[in-house]
């Protein structure tokens, strides 16, 4: 129940919806076997690619444009997208438990200047963030920092870098899908050559496992494992270095001396030394000057010096302000940059994260609360105390990740509830609302990956989690606001958000049925009109109760 509605944005509030780009609407056939992916060797495309547990299924830019522009996420109270990462992929499939394991995550990336062509153009980028803003929805990307993508045949082959053995081409394109393990695949691949495996990133730059010739291992601490295998960029290191060779070979000359001036120029501007890490910093702050992009959530956080993230955090800061100041038509507020971490099993307590960087921090502890809603009651209580006593300290809860497991199908209503309705910020990972199927017969993690569910959607789920986030994202209160328990059963509290010229209060009832009676003594006094939201039903206030009936869902807003 509310007073009224304000249009009014916090990340203390922030509803975020995490789509994997690839995995929800291909806006655009044509660009679906970018770099030859899912092609044989004479160009013709694999059947059924689109079915393939670790092939690109087609999702891109112009996808999410065209649901922007459909009102899906407004409908939703969505305020910000979190994009998998739209920086170019490596170009080939890797082994992975007998399937070809494609990039299509955003995970592996090659080049962090270019846009990956599975997933569009610049221009397909700067249409979707601009339509974004357009409808007051803030872009967020995933960025990697931690590890560039494996090596692979096809980038080994087009690149000159590495040792592949003879016929390796029978291998990559002929074989059948089942014959694509990790380790078959490293059959075909010599590691003898130094001077072969010198046009990868080079040494000065990753450290790699298996151990190509004259690379470092990888370590045995968070900073120096190479994860899954993964090589591991040298975020750490001090050391100056020129341009990754692979990079050298893949550009050509005019976009080597593009790159190359305005790598100059950046490192003359910050005088920061030309590490590794730096070389990233600039890469990926370029898209926010560029596009506007409003925030960052760090993939392997702590795997990453955090100096390195409070730099990448401050050259974001001023590329974000610069934008706004070039784009007075198109910025949606002045509020600076954001970013969220990804640091495995993080909770809700404040870190030395929150003083190098970061504003929130994915919380990992959130994700089986849904199934015991007895439990909100002092888990809201204990979110709201922590997080909004402090401005400088905030999580992302969820209840479904791409990392992890989907929340229980059968309990999306409880889950929508509780997820929406929590303290703090909230992320909704695709098809949460829609009920997305798993499917388990996929190995590792992709069971959580599935093609959105366009033509199964469950409706009345889509419709109970619309309903629960039009009325988060009217009101601030409900993420940032003071929480306060009015009733046991049913569970009924207050949240009020008195902040930045915004006077927000409203009153919450789960697990209501029939015609319910509220005390709101203290929060609306008596003569006022409020509605549940959820319902429509309006009552007055009389006596510091009011009385309403309860939709069978037994949510009251």
């Amino acid at each position: 129940m509310s007073e009224t509605s304000h249009e009014f944005f916090s990340w203390d509030n922030s509803t975020i919806y995490f789509v994997m780009t690839d995995r929800f609407v291909d806006g655009d056939p044509s660009n679906n076997h970018s770099y030859g992916r899912e092609l044989d060797r004479y160009g013709n495309p694999y059947p059924d690619y689109k079915s393939k547990v670790g092939t690109f299924h087609g999702g891109d830019l112009k996808g999410l444009t065209q649901k922007l522009n459909e009102g899906y996420f407004t409908d939703l109270g969505v305020n910000a997208i979190w994009i998998t990462s739209p920086f170019e992929q490596i170009h080939g499939w890797v082994g992975g438990l007998n399937f070809r394991h494609y990039a299509y995550h955003g995970y592996y990336a090659l080049d962090y200047t270019e846009v990956d062509k599975n997933m569009g153009t610049k221009e397909d980028l700067k249409t979707f963030i601009d339509t974004a803003h357009e409808k007051g929805i803030r872009v967020i990307f995933d960025v990697v920092l931690n590890h560039p993508g494996y090596l692979n045949m096809k980038d080994m082959a087009e690149y000159g870098y590495g040792e592949l053995i003879n016929d390796w081409q029978s291998y990559y394109y002929d074989q059948p899908e089942s014959s694509a393990h990790y380790d078959t695949y490293d059959d075909y691949i010599g590691y003898t050559s130094s001077w072969l495996w010198g046009n990868w990133w080079g040494p000065d730059w990753i450290r790699t496992s298996p151990q190509a010739p004259g690379y470092d291992a990888g370590g045995n601490t968070d900073l120096t494992l190479t994860l899954s295998n993964l090589p591991d960029f040298k975020t750490e290191s001090t050391k100056e270095v020129g341009l990754p060779a692979i990079l050298a070979a893949k550009w050509d000359n005019n976009k080597e001396d593009q790159e190359m001036a305005e790598l100059n120029a950046f490192f003359s501007r910050t005088g920061k030394p030309r590490t590794p890490a730096n070389y990233l910093i600039k890469w990926v702050t370029d898209w926010v000057r560029e596009y506007g992009v409003d925030g960052f959530r760090c993939d392997t956080a702590k795997h990453v010096d955090l100096h390195v993230w409070k730099s990448l955090k401050e050259e974001a800061v001023a590329a974000l302000r610069e934008w706004k100041a070039n784009n007075p038509d198109k910025k949606l507020d002045d509020l600076d940059f954001w970013m969220t971490g990804e640091v495995w099993g993080h909770g809700v307590y404040r870190s030395n994260y929150f003083d190098n960087g970061f504003n929130s921090i994915i919380n990992f502890t959130f994700q089986d609360i849904p199934g015991n809603m007895y439990s909100l009651k002092s888990v809201y209580s204990d979110y709201a105390s922590q997080i909004n006593g402090d401005d400088t300290f905030n999580v992302l809860s969820y209840i479904s990740s791409h990392d992890t497991s989907l929340f229980d199908r059968n309990n999306l209503f409880n889950a929508g509830t509780a997820l929406l309705l929590a303290p703090g910020g909230v992320q909704i990972f695709y098809g949460d609302e829609t009920a997305r199927q798993p499917d388990y017969s996929l190995p590792w993690d992709q069971p959580t990956r599935t093609d959105m569910n366009w033509n199964s959607i469950n409706h009345d789920v889509l419709s109970h989690w619309q309903k629960i986030g039009q009325f988060r994202n009217r009101h601030p209160a409900i993420g940032a606001g003071t929480h306060m328990l009015l009733s046991d059963t049913p569970h009924v509290f207050s949240r009020s958000y008195n902040k930045n010229g915004m006077n927000d209060r409203v009153i919450v009832a789960i697990g209501a049925s029939g015609s319910t009676t509220i005390s709101v003594s203290g929060v609306f006094p008596d003569g006022t009109e409020v509605m549940d939201f959820y319902t429509g039903n309006k009552a007055v206030v009389q006596n510091g109760k009011v009385t309403l009936n309860a939709h069978a869902n037994k949510v009251m807003l």
